[in-house]
């Protein structure tokens, strides 16, 4: 049986497996802490929060290809990843706080690119950060 778990293609296949619930999760988990709903909003076309939702969701995997590269187990590949994708929501309140003349879910709602695009480079960066901090 232990053969089975080191061979590599069937790491590759847990590891990938892992990465897209996880990722279907904290999708989840972004949609509530926003104001407005992730697929609807893509779905009408609103390329601010298609922007936004894609810097997210690079991010996450980003922040996942450094958890893969850096640990050979699965739970604690799953630990970091958790750990790193709960900084970069901190960092979205963060990003939140700092603009208090405008409500970052409203101007991203009502498909303010470039605010969009902010958001996507913001979650892109501090996702390189944080997985610079895994390593």
């Amino acid at each position: 049986m232990d053969q089975f778990w080191e061979n590599e293609y069937i790491q590759i296949a847990a590891n990938y497996s892992v990465v897209i619930l996880c990722l279907v999760v904290f999708l989840a988990i972004f949609e509530m802490v926003t104001k407005y709903k992730n697929w609807e909003e893509i779905k009408k076309g609103n390329v601010a929060v298609a922007m936004a939702t894609g810097g997210k969701i690079l991010g996450v995997a980003n922040i996942f290809r450094c958890t893969i590269e850096q640990n050979n187990s699965l739970l604690s590949m799953i630990g970091w990843g958790i750990y790193g994708f709960l900084l970069l929501v901190v960092g979205y309140f963060i990003f939140e706080f700092l603009t208090p003349k405008f409500k970052i879910d409203e101007e991203i709602q009502n498909d303010n690119r470039a605010v969009g695009l902010i958001s996507l480079v913001i979650s892109i960066g501090l996702s390189i950060v944080i997985g610079a901090g895994i390593t």
